[in-house]
Protein backbone atom coordinates (compact mmCIF):
# COMPACT_ATOMS: atom_id res chain seq x y z
CA UNK A 1 0.00 0.00 0.00
CA UNK A 2 2.96 2.34 0.51
CA UNK A 3 4.67 1.70 -2.82
CA UNK A 4 3.66 3.97 -5.70
CA UNK A 5 5.29 4.04 -9.09
CA UNK A 6 6.00 7.44 -10.54
CA UNK A 7 3.20 7.11 -13.11
CA UNK A 8 0.66 5.94 -10.52
CA UNK A 9 1.51 8.83 -8.19
CA UNK A 10 1.28 11.30 -11.10
CA UNK A 11 -2.11 9.89 -12.14
CA UNK A 12 -3.51 10.28 -8.60
CA UNK A 13 -2.27 13.86 -8.29
CA UNK A 14 -3.55 14.86 -11.77
CA UNK A 15 -6.95 13.27 -11.13
CA UNK A 16 -7.41 15.18 -7.88
CA UNK A 17 -6.11 18.41 -9.41
CA UNK A 18 -8.30 18.28 -12.54
CA UNK A 19 -11.47 17.48 -10.59
CA UNK A 20 -10.75 20.28 -8.09
CA UNK A 21 -10.18 22.75 -10.95
CA UNK A 22 -13.78 22.28 -12.10
CA UNK A 23 -14.87 23.94 -8.85
CA UNK A 24 -12.96 27.15 -9.69
CA UNK A 25 -15.77 28.84 -11.78
CA UNK A 26 -17.94 28.94 -8.66
CA UNK A 27 -15.62 31.56 -7.12
CA UNK A 28 -16.09 34.04 -10.00
CA UNK A 29 -19.08 36.06 -11.23
CA UNK A 30 -21.26 34.72 -14.03
CA UNK A 31 -20.26 37.62 -16.28
CA UNK A 32 -16.60 36.74 -15.85
CA UNK A 33 -17.14 33.01 -16.37
CA UNK A 34 -19.03 33.60 -19.65
CA UNK A 35 -15.80 34.97 -21.18
CA UNK A 36 -14.04 31.65 -20.55
CA UNK A 37 -13.98 28.66 -22.92
CA UNK A 38 -17.25 26.72 -23.05
CA UNK A 39 -15.80 23.64 -21.34
CA UNK A 40 -14.73 25.81 -18.37
CA UNK A 41 -18.13 27.46 -17.83
CA UNK A 42 -19.69 24.61 -15.87
CA UNK A 43 -20.74 25.57 -12.37
CA UNK A 44 -23.01 24.62 -9.48
CA UNK A 45 -26.57 25.91 -9.74
CA UNK A 46 -28.08 27.10 -6.48
CA UNK A 47 -31.43 25.53 -5.73
CA UNK A 48 -34.71 27.23 -4.92
CA UNK A 49 -34.03 27.28 -1.18
CA UNK A 50 -30.66 29.00 -1.66
CA UNK A 51 -31.31 31.70 -4.28
CA UNK A 52 -35.08 32.02 -4.03
CA UNK A 53 -37.58 31.48 -6.82
CA UNK A 54 -40.94 29.93 -7.58
CA UNK A 55 -42.35 26.50 -6.76
CA UNK A 56 -45.44 25.20 -8.56
CA UNK A 57 -47.17 21.85 -8.25
CA UNK A 58 -49.34 21.17 -11.30
CA UNK A 59 -52.06 18.55 -11.63
CA UNK A 60 -53.28 17.05 -14.89
CA UNK A 61 -57.06 17.12 -15.35
CA UNK A 62 -57.81 13.37 -15.26
CA UNK A 63 -61.46 13.92 -16.22
CA UNK A 64 -60.35 15.78 -19.35
CA UNK A 65 -57.99 12.94 -20.28
CA UNK A 66 -60.82 10.45 -19.83
CA UNK A 67 -63.23 12.56 -21.92
CA UNK A 68 -60.64 12.94 -24.69
CA UNK A 69 -60.11 9.19 -24.74
CA UNK A 70 -63.85 8.52 -25.00
CA UNK A 71 -64.24 11.12 -27.75
CA UNK A 72 -61.39 9.46 -29.62
CA UNK A 73 -63.14 6.08 -29.29
CA UNK A 74 -66.37 7.61 -30.64
CA UNK A 75 -64.53 9.07 -33.65
CA UNK A 76 -62.80 5.74 -34.30
CA UNK A 77 -66.16 3.94 -34.24
CA UNK A 78 -67.53 6.41 -36.78
CA UNK A 79 -64.48 5.94 -39.02
CA UNK A 80 -64.38 2.13 -39.07
CA UNK A 81 -68.14 1.77 -39.61
CA UNK A 82 -68.12 4.30 -42.44
CA UNK A 83 -65.12 2.63 -44.08
CA UNK A 84 -66.90 -0.73 -43.86
CA UNK A 85 -70.12 0.89 -45.20
CA UNK A 86 -72.08 -0.26 -42.15
CA UNK A 87 -75.11 1.83 -41.25
CA UNK A 88 -75.44 2.95 -37.62
CA UNK A 89 -77.50 5.19 -35.36
CA UNK A 90 -77.27 6.62 -31.86
CA UNK A 91 -73.48 6.96 -31.73
CA UNK A 92 -72.75 8.74 -28.44
CA UNK A 93 -70.65 8.69 -25.28
CA UNK A 94 -72.52 7.62 -22.16
CA UNK A 95 -70.71 7.32 -18.86
CA UNK A 96 -67.46 5.36 -19.28
CA UNK A 97 -68.40 3.91 -22.67
CA UNK A 98 -69.19 4.81 -26.25
CA UNK A 99 -72.39 3.24 -27.64
CA UNK A 100 -73.62 2.63 -31.17
CA UNK A 101 -76.61 0.80 -32.62
CA UNK A 102 -76.34 -1.27 -35.81
CA UNK A 103 -79.10 -2.93 -37.82
CA UNK A 104 -79.43 -6.69 -37.47
CA UNK A 105 -77.99 -7.68 -40.86
CA UNK A 106 -74.68 -5.87 -40.15
CA UNK A 107 -74.24 -6.84 -36.51
CA UNK A 108 -71.64 -9.56 -36.99
CA UNK A 109 -69.54 -7.47 -39.38
CA UNK A 110 -69.79 -4.48 -37.04
CA UNK A 111 -68.71 -6.55 -34.04
CA UNK A 112 -65.65 -7.79 -35.95
CA UNK A 113 -64.66 -4.26 -36.96
CA UNK A 114 -65.21 -2.84 -33.50
CA UNK A 115 -63.10 -5.54 -31.87
CA UNK A 116 -60.22 -4.48 -34.10
CA UNK A 117 -60.17 -1.20 -32.18
CA UNK A 118 -59.25 -3.00 -28.96
CA UNK A 119 -55.47 -3.29 -28.69
CA UNK A 120 -53.22 -4.77 -25.95
CA UNK A 121 -51.88 -2.17 -23.57
CA UNK A 122 -48.13 -1.66 -23.67
CA UNK A 123 -45.57 -2.56 -21.02
CA UNK A 124 -46.29 -4.92 -18.17
CA UNK A 125 -50.05 -4.46 -18.47
CA UNK A 126 -50.00 -5.88 -21.98
CA UNK A 127 -48.47 -9.13 -20.78
CA UNK A 128 -51.28 -9.58 -18.27
CA UNK A 129 -53.98 -9.49 -20.94
CA UNK A 130 -55.24 -5.93 -20.36
CA UNK A 131 -56.66 -4.24 -23.47
CA UNK A 132 -57.42 -0.67 -24.43
CA UNK A 133 -61.16 -1.34 -24.95
CA UNK A 134 -63.75 -3.81 -23.78
CA UNK A 135 -66.26 -4.47 -26.58
CA UNK A 136 -69.61 -5.94 -25.53
CA UNK A 137 -72.88 -6.75 -27.30
CA UNK A 138 -75.77 -5.35 -25.23
CA UNK A 139 -78.38 -6.95 -27.48
CA UNK A 140 -80.77 -5.47 -30.00
CA UNK A 141 -77.88 -4.27 -32.18
CA UNK A 142 -76.45 -2.08 -29.41
CA UNK A 143 -72.69 -2.31 -28.95
CA UNK A 144 -70.88 -0.79 -26.00
CA UNK A 145 -67.13 0.00 -26.02
CA UNK A 146 -65.88 0.60 -22.49
CA UNK A 147 -62.49 2.10 -21.61
CA UNK A 148 -61.09 0.13 -18.61
CA UNK A 149 -59.34 1.90 -15.74
CA UNK A 150 -55.99 0.40 -16.75
CA UNK A 151 -56.25 2.12 -20.13
CA UNK A 152 -57.15 5.44 -18.49
CA UNK A 153 -54.15 5.11 -16.14
CA UNK A 154 -51.85 4.39 -19.09
CA UNK A 155 -53.25 7.38 -20.97
CA UNK A 156 -52.64 9.65 -17.94
CA UNK A 157 -49.05 8.37 -17.72
CA UNK A 158 -48.46 9.21 -21.39
CA UNK A 159 -50.11 12.61 -20.88
CA UNK A 160 -47.80 13.40 -17.94
CA UNK A 161 -44.68 12.47 -19.94
CA UNK A 162 -45.77 14.59 -22.90
CA UNK A 163 -46.78 17.49 -20.63
CA UNK A 164 -43.36 17.51 -18.91
CA UNK A 165 -41.62 17.97 -22.26
CA UNK A 166 -43.95 20.79 -23.30
CA UNK A 167 -43.76 22.53 -19.91
CA UNK A 168 -39.97 22.38 -20.14
CA UNK A 169 -40.01 23.93 -23.63
CA UNK A 170 -42.34 26.72 -22.52
CA UNK A 171 -40.26 27.57 -19.46
CA UNK A 172 -37.04 27.53 -21.49
CA UNK A 173 -38.66 29.95 -23.98
CA UNK A 174 -39.14 32.37 -21.07
CA UNK A 175 -35.36 32.48 -20.62
CA UNK A 176 -35.31 31.19 -17.04
CA UNK A 177 -32.19 29.51 -15.67
CA UNK A 178 -31.95 25.83 -14.76
CA UNK A 179 -35.61 24.99 -14.03
CA UNK A 180 -36.37 21.70 -12.28
CA UNK A 181 -39.31 19.87 -13.88
CA UNK A 182 -40.19 16.35 -12.83
CA UNK A 183 -43.08 14.00 -12.34
CA UNK A 184 -44.56 13.65 -8.87
CA UNK A 185 -47.03 10.87 -8.14
CA UNK A 186 -49.33 9.60 -10.88
CA UNK A 187 -50.85 12.82 -12.20
CA UNK A 188 -48.73 15.75 -10.99
CA UNK A 189 -45.76 17.75 -12.24
CA UNK A 190 -43.34 19.62 -9.98
CA UNK A 191 -41.89 22.85 -11.37
CA UNK A 192 -39.13 24.79 -9.58
CA UNK A 193 -37.72 27.91 -11.23
CA UNK A 194 -34.82 29.40 -9.21
CA UNK A 195 -34.52 33.17 -9.44
CA UNK A 196 -38.12 33.76 -10.60
CA UNK A 197 -39.79 35.87 -7.92
CA UNK A 198 -43.09 36.60 -9.70
CA UNK A 199 -44.68 33.43 -11.09
CA UNK A 200 -47.74 35.23 -12.54
CA UNK A 201 -46.60 35.06 -16.17
CA UNK A 202 -45.37 31.50 -15.67
CA UNK A 203 -48.74 30.34 -14.30
CA UNK A 204 -50.62 32.01 -17.14
CA UNK A 205 -48.46 30.39 -19.80
CA UNK A 206 -48.53 26.96 -18.16
CA UNK A 207 -52.28 27.20 -17.62
CA UNK A 208 -53.05 27.31 -21.34
CA UNK A 209 -53.27 24.05 -23.22
CA UNK A 210 -52.57 25.98 -26.46
CA UNK A 211 -54.48 23.50 -28.58
CA UNK A 212 -54.30 25.18 -31.98
CA UNK A 213 -56.63 24.04 -34.76
CA UNK A 214 -57.57 25.33 -38.20
CA UNK A 215 -61.23 24.56 -39.02
CA UNK A 216 -63.89 25.70 -41.46
CA UNK A 217 -66.78 27.95 -40.46
CA UNK A 218 -70.20 26.34 -40.99
CA UNK A 219 -71.92 28.90 -43.25
CA UNK A 220 -75.20 26.97 -43.32
CA UNK A 221 -76.16 28.43 -39.94
CA UNK A 222 -75.59 32.06 -38.96
CA UNK A 223 -74.74 33.12 -35.40
CA UNK A 224 -78.03 35.05 -35.25
CA UNK A 225 -79.98 31.88 -36.00
CA UNK A 226 -78.07 30.05 -33.26
CA UNK A 227 -78.84 32.79 -30.75
CA UNK A 228 -82.50 32.65 -31.71
CA UNK A 229 -82.61 28.98 -30.78
CA UNK A 230 -81.85 27.12 -33.99
CA UNK A 231 -79.65 24.10 -33.40
CA UNK A 232 -76.53 23.09 -35.28
CA UNK A 233 -75.73 19.76 -36.91
CA UNK A 234 -73.79 17.03 -35.12
CA UNK A 235 -70.76 17.81 -37.30
CA UNK A 236 -70.54 21.42 -36.02
CA UNK A 237 -70.35 23.24 -32.71
CA UNK A 238 -70.69 26.78 -31.39
CA UNK A 239 -67.50 28.47 -30.20
CA UNK A 240 -67.05 31.98 -28.84
CA UNK A 241 -64.49 34.53 -29.96
CA UNK A 242 -61.37 35.27 -27.93
CA UNK A 243 -61.80 39.05 -27.92
CA UNK A 244 -64.56 41.02 -26.25
CA UNK A 245 -67.39 41.49 -27.00
CA UNK A 246 -67.83 37.74 -27.31
CA UNK A 247 -69.18 36.68 -30.70
CA UNK A 248 -70.52 33.16 -31.41
CA UNK A 249 -69.20 31.20 -34.38
CA UNK A 250 -70.56 27.96 -35.83
CA UNK A 251 -67.44 25.87 -36.47
CA UNK A 252 -67.20 22.49 -38.15
CA UNK A 253 -65.71 19.81 -35.94
CA UNK A 254 -63.39 18.48 -38.65
CA UNK A 255 -59.83 19.74 -38.10
CA UNK A 256 -58.16 20.78 -41.35
CA UNK A 257 -54.70 21.28 -39.85
CA UNK A 258 -53.65 20.91 -36.20
CA UNK A 259 -51.04 22.78 -34.21
CA UNK A 260 -48.86 19.68 -34.28
CA UNK A 261 -48.02 20.50 -37.92
CA UNK A 262 -46.51 23.87 -36.98
CA UNK A 263 -42.72 24.19 -37.18
CA UNK A 264 -42.27 27.83 -36.15
CA UNK A 265 -44.18 30.85 -34.91
CA UNK A 266 -42.78 34.35 -34.43
CA UNK A 267 -44.39 37.64 -33.38
CA UNK A 268 -44.32 40.50 -35.87
CA UNK A 269 -46.17 43.55 -37.16
CA UNK A 270 -48.58 43.88 -40.06
CA UNK A 271 -46.93 46.10 -42.70
CA UNK A 272 -50.25 47.72 -43.62
CA UNK A 273 -51.83 48.35 -40.21
CA UNK A 274 -48.71 48.09 -38.00
CA UNK A 275 -50.71 45.87 -35.61
CA UNK A 276 -49.04 42.97 -33.76
CA UNK A 277 -49.48 39.63 -35.51
CA UNK A 278 -48.08 36.10 -35.32
CA UNK A 279 -46.36 34.59 -38.36
CA UNK A 280 -46.41 30.79 -38.55
CA UNK A 281 -44.98 28.05 -40.73
CA UNK A 282 -46.15 24.46 -41.33
CA UNK A 283 -44.12 21.33 -41.94
CA UNK A 284 -44.43 19.55 -45.30
CA UNK A 285 -47.47 17.55 -44.20
CA UNK A 286 -49.20 20.62 -42.75
CA UNK A 287 -48.37 22.68 -45.84
CA UNK A 288 -49.94 20.06 -48.08
CA UNK A 289 -53.11 19.81 -45.99
CA UNK A 290 -53.41 23.59 -45.62
CA UNK A 291 -52.95 24.12 -49.37
CA UNK A 292 -55.61 21.51 -50.15
CA UNK A 293 -58.08 22.96 -47.64
CA UNK A 294 -57.65 26.55 -48.86
CA UNK A 295 -57.86 25.47 -52.52
CA UNK A 296 -61.16 23.67 -51.97
CA UNK A 297 -62.75 26.47 -49.92
CA UNK A 298 -61.91 29.74 -51.72
CA UNK A 299 -64.39 32.40 -50.70
CA UNK A 300 -65.33 30.59 -47.48
CA UNK A 301 -64.35 31.68 -43.96
CA UNK A 302 -62.11 29.45 -41.87
CA UNK A 303 -61.43 29.71 -38.15
CA UNK A 304 -58.19 29.71 -36.22
CA UNK A 305 -59.15 28.09 -32.92
CA UNK A 306 -57.02 28.16 -29.76
CA UNK A 307 -58.29 26.26 -26.72
CA UNK A 308 -61.84 26.18 -28.13
CA UNK A 309 -61.89 29.94 -28.66
CA UNK A 310 -61.89 31.59 -32.08
CA UNK A 311 -58.92 33.94 -32.45
CA UNK A 312 -59.89 35.04 -35.95
CA UNK A 313 -62.07 33.85 -38.82
CA UNK A 314 -60.76 35.31 -42.09
CA UNK A 315 -62.16 34.54 -45.53
CA UNK A 316 -59.96 32.49 -47.85
CA UNK A 317 -59.29 34.85 -50.77
CA UNK A 318 -56.97 32.51 -52.65
CA UNK A 319 -55.21 29.17 -52.12
CA UNK A 320 -52.36 29.39 -49.58
CA UNK A 321 -49.68 27.07 -50.91
CA UNK A 322 -46.52 28.46 -49.34
CA UNK A 323 -46.93 26.62 -46.04
CA UNK A 324 -46.99 29.81 -44.01
CA UNK A 325 -49.45 32.46 -42.90
CA UNK A 326 -50.23 34.97 -40.20
CA UNK A 327 -52.70 35.33 -37.35
CA UNK A 328 -54.17 38.71 -36.51
CA UNK A 329 -56.73 39.45 -33.85
CA UNK A 330 -56.24 42.84 -32.20
CA UNK A 331 -53.27 41.51 -30.24
CA UNK A 332 -51.15 43.48 -27.85
CA UNK A 333 -47.39 43.03 -28.23
CA UNK A 334 -47.28 40.84 -25.10
CA UNK A 335 -50.23 38.73 -26.28
CA UNK A 336 -48.58 38.18 -29.69
CA UNK A 337 -45.32 37.15 -27.97
CA UNK A 338 -47.10 34.71 -25.66
CA UNK A 339 -49.16 33.17 -28.49
CA UNK A 340 -46.02 32.66 -30.58
CA UNK A 341 -44.29 31.08 -27.57
CA UNK A 342 -47.18 28.67 -26.99
CA UNK A 343 -47.35 27.72 -30.67
CA UNK A 344 -43.61 27.00 -30.77
CA UNK A 345 -43.66 24.94 -27.58
CA UNK A 346 -46.65 22.87 -28.64
CA UNK A 347 -50.04 22.12 -27.15
CA UNK A 348 -50.52 20.45 -23.80
CA UNK A 349 -52.45 17.18 -24.12
CA UNK A 350 -54.58 18.14 -21.10
CA UNK A 351 -55.14 21.22 -18.91
CA UNK A 352 -52.83 21.73 -15.93
CA UNK A 353 -54.09 23.14 -12.66
CA UNK A 354 -51.85 24.82 -10.06
CA UNK A 355 -52.68 23.08 -6.78
CA UNK A 356 -49.72 24.37 -4.76
CA UNK A 357 -47.63 27.49 -5.11
CA UNK A 358 -44.72 28.84 -3.08
CA UNK A 359 -42.39 31.75 -3.62
CA UNK A 360 -39.05 31.86 -1.81
CA UNK A 361 -37.55 35.35 -1.54
CA UNK A 362 -33.83 35.94 -2.22
CA UNK A 363 -33.42 37.18 1.36
CA UNK A 364 -34.58 33.85 2.76
CA UNK A 365 -32.30 32.05 0.32
CA UNK A 366 -29.34 34.16 1.38
CA UNK A 367 -30.14 33.43 5.02
CA UNK A 368 -30.10 29.70 4.20
CA UNK A 369 -26.71 30.09 2.53
CA UNK A 370 -25.25 31.91 5.53
CA UNK A 371 -26.55 29.31 7.96
CA UNK A 372 -25.30 26.51 5.73
CA UNK A 373 -21.87 28.15 5.60
CA UNK A 374 -21.84 28.55 9.37
CA UNK A 375 -22.72 24.88 9.88
CA UNK A 376 -20.02 23.81 7.41
CA UNK A 377 -17.38 26.05 9.03
CA UNK A 378 -18.18 24.96 12.60
CA UNK A 379 -18.31 21.29 11.65
CA UNK A 380 -15.06 21.49 9.69
CA UNK A 381 -13.20 23.35 12.43
CA UNK A 382 -14.27 20.83 15.07
CA UNK A 383 -13.24 17.91 12.84
CA UNK A 384 -9.86 19.50 12.05
CA UNK A 385 -9.21 20.20 15.73
CA UNK A 386 -10.16 16.66 16.74
CA UNK A 387 -7.88 15.08 14.15
CA UNK A 388 -4.93 17.31 15.10
CA UNK A 389 -5.30 16.66 18.83
CA UNK A 390 -5.80 12.91 18.41
CA UNK A 391 -3.40 11.97 15.60
CA UNK A 392 -0.97 14.92 15.41
CA UNK A 393 1.05 14.74 12.18
CA UNK A 394 -1.18 12.04 10.73
CA UNK A 395 -4.12 14.31 11.61
CA UNK A 396 -2.57 16.94 9.33
CA UNK A 397 -2.40 14.35 6.54
CA UNK A 398 -6.06 13.47 7.11
CA UNK A 399 -7.15 17.12 7.11
CA UNK A 400 -5.35 17.76 3.81
CA UNK A 401 -7.10 14.74 2.28
CA UNK A 402 -10.50 15.86 3.62
CA UNK A 403 -10.02 19.38 2.19
CA UNK A 404 -9.18 17.93 -1.21
CA UNK A 405 -12.14 15.58 -0.83
CA UNK A 406 -14.57 18.51 -0.37
CA UNK A 407 -13.01 20.38 -3.30
CA UNK A 408 -13.48 17.28 -5.48
CA UNK A 409 -17.14 17.05 -4.45
CA UNK A 410 -17.77 20.61 -5.62
CA UNK A 411 -15.72 19.94 -8.74
CA UNK A 412 -17.88 16.95 -9.69
CA UNK A 413 -21.08 18.88 -8.89
CA UNK A 414 -19.86 21.67 -11.16
CA UNK A 415 -18.93 19.21 -13.90
CA UNK A 416 -22.49 17.80 -13.76
CA UNK A 417 -24.07 21.28 -13.55
CA UNK A 418 -25.86 19.90 -10.50
CA UNK A 419 -28.27 21.92 -8.40
CA UNK A 420 -27.08 22.51 -4.83
CA UNK A 421 -29.81 22.77 -2.19
CA UNK A 422 -29.71 23.23 1.57
CA UNK A 423 -30.02 19.44 2.10
CA UNK A 424 -27.16 19.14 -0.39
CA UNK A 425 -24.98 21.24 1.89
CA UNK A 426 -25.97 18.90 4.72
CA UNK A 427 -24.78 16.02 2.54
CA UNK A 428 -21.40 17.71 2.09
CA UNK A 429 -21.03 18.28 5.84
CA UNK A 430 -21.95 14.64 6.50
CA UNK A 431 -19.38 13.57 3.92
CA UNK A 432 -16.66 15.38 5.90
CA UNK A 433 -17.50 13.19 8.89
CA UNK A 434 -17.53 10.04 6.75
CA UNK A 435 -14.16 10.95 5.20
CA UNK A 436 -12.62 11.51 8.62
CA UNK A 437 -14.13 8.26 9.83
CA UNK A 438 -12.24 6.40 7.09
CA UNK A 439 -8.98 7.94 8.27
CA UNK A 440 -9.82 7.13 11.89
CA UNK A 441 -10.28 3.44 10.96
CA UNK A 442 -6.91 3.41 9.20
CA UNK A 443 -5.06 5.16 12.03
CA UNK A 444 -6.57 3.01 14.76
CA UNK A 445 -5.59 -0.07 12.76
CA UNK A 446 -2.03 1.26 12.60
CA UNK A 447 -2.06 1.69 16.41
CA UNK A 448 -3.16 -1.92 16.83
CA UNK A 449 -0.36 -3.12 14.57
CA UNK A 450 2.15 -1.10 16.57
CA UNK A 451 0.87 -2.60 19.81
CA UNK A 452 1.23 -6.01 18.20
CA UNK A 453 4.96 -5.50 17.87
CA UNK A 454 5.37 -4.43 14.24
CA UNK A 455 7.91 -1.80 13.27
CA UNK A 456 6.77 1.63 12.02
CA UNK A 457 6.76 1.07 8.26
CA UNK A 458 5.26 -2.42 8.51
CA UNK A 459 2.52 -1.16 10.85
CA UNK A 460 1.60 1.71 8.52
CA UNK A 461 1.44 -0.61 5.51
CA UNK A 462 -0.66 -3.19 7.38
CA UNK A 463 -2.96 -0.46 8.74
CA UNK A 464 -3.89 0.77 5.26
CA UNK A 465 -4.18 -2.73 3.83
CA UNK A 466 -6.30 -4.29 6.59
CA UNK A 467 -8.64 -1.31 7.04
CA UNK A 468 -9.59 -1.47 3.36
CA UNK A 469 -12.31 -4.13 3.74
CA UNK A 470 -13.97 -2.38 6.68
CA UNK A 471 -14.01 1.03 4.95
CA UNK A 472 -15.35 -0.43 1.71
CA UNK A 473 -18.15 -2.24 3.56
CA UNK A 474 -19.27 0.88 5.43
CA UNK A 475 -19.09 3.15 2.37
CA UNK A 476 -20.81 0.70 0.04
CA UNK A 477 -23.76 0.32 2.39
CA UNK A 478 -24.01 4.11 2.74
CA UNK A 479 -23.81 4.49 -1.05
CA UNK A 480 -26.67 1.99 -1.46
CA UNK A 481 -28.77 4.06 0.95
CA UNK A 482 -27.93 7.22 -1.05
CA UNK A 483 -28.91 5.48 -4.31
CA UNK A 484 -32.26 4.41 -2.84
CA UNK A 485 -32.90 7.97 -1.63
CA UNK A 486 -32.09 9.29 -5.11
CA UNK A 487 -34.39 6.94 -7.02
CA UNK A 488 -37.30 7.01 -4.56
CA UNK A 489 -37.03 10.52 -3.16
CA UNK A 490 -37.92 13.83 -4.81
CA UNK A 491 -36.68 17.41 -4.62
CA UNK A 492 -34.50 18.13 -1.57
CA UNK A 493 -34.14 14.43 -0.71
CA UNK A 494 -32.54 13.79 -4.10
CA UNK A 495 -30.22 16.79 -3.61
CA UNK A 496 -29.02 15.28 -0.34
CA UNK A 497 -28.58 11.86 -1.98
CA UNK A 498 -26.54 13.29 -4.87
CA UNK A 499 -23.99 15.08 -2.68
CA UNK A 500 -23.78 12.14 -0.28
CA UNK A 501 -23.23 9.63 -3.11
CA UNK A 502 -20.56 11.77 -4.77
CA UNK A 503 -18.94 12.34 -1.39
CA UNK A 504 -18.68 8.61 -0.74
CA UNK A 505 -16.95 8.04 -4.08
CA UNK A 506 -14.44 10.84 -3.46
CA UNK A 507 -13.93 9.63 0.12
CA UNK A 508 -12.90 6.15 -1.01
CA UNK A 509 -10.55 7.74 -3.55
CA UNK A 510 -8.88 10.11 -1.07
CA UNK A 511 -8.66 7.57 1.77
CA UNK A 512 -6.90 4.85 -0.22
CA UNK A 513 -4.98 6.75 -2.83
CA UNK A 514 -4.39 10.34 -1.76
CA UNK A 515 -3.86 9.78 1.98
CA UNK A 516 -1.70 6.72 1.41
CA UNK A 517 0.30 8.66 -1.23
CA UNK A 518 0.93 11.48 1.26
CA UNK A 519 1.93 9.01 3.99
CA UNK A 520 4.12 7.05 1.54
CA UNK A 521 5.93 10.27 0.59
CA UNK A 522 6.50 11.07 4.26
CA UNK A 523 7.81 7.54 4.96
CA UNK A 524 10.21 7.70 2.01
CA UNK A 525 11.46 11.10 3.15
CA UNK A 526 11.76 10.46 6.91
CA UNK A 527 12.36 6.70 7.15
CA UNK A 528 10.73 6.82 10.64
CA UNK A 529 11.55 4.43 13.46
CA UNK A 530 8.38 5.43 15.36
CA UNK A 531 4.95 6.60 14.25
CA UNK A 532 3.75 9.99 15.61
CA UNK A 533 0.16 8.92 15.98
Amino acid sequence: MLYFTRWKALAIILTALIVCLFAVPNFFSQERVKTWPVWAQRHIVLGLDLQGGSYLLLEVDSNYVKKEKLDQVRDEIRRVLRDAKIGYTGLAVRGDAAEVRVKESDQQAALTKLRELSQPLGGLLGSSGQRSLEVSDAGGGLFRLTVPQAAITERIRQTIEQSIQIVERRINELGTVEPLIQRQGTDRILVQVPGLQDPTDLKRILGQTAKMEFRMVDSSVSPDQVQSGRGVSADSEVLMSEQSPKVPYVIKRQVLVSGGDLTDAQPGFDQRTNEPIVNFKFNSSGSRKFAQATSENVGQPFAIVLDNKVISAPVIREPITGGQGQISGNFTVQAANELALLMRAGALPAPLTVIEERTVGPGLGQDSIEKGKLAAYVGSIMVIAFMLLTYRLFGVFANIAVAINVAMIFGILSLLNATLTLPGIAGVVLTVGIAVDSNVLIYERIREELRGGRNAISAIDAGFRRALATILDSNITTFIAAAVLFYIGTGPVRGFAVTLGIGIITTVFTAFTLTSLIVAGWVRWKRPKTVPI
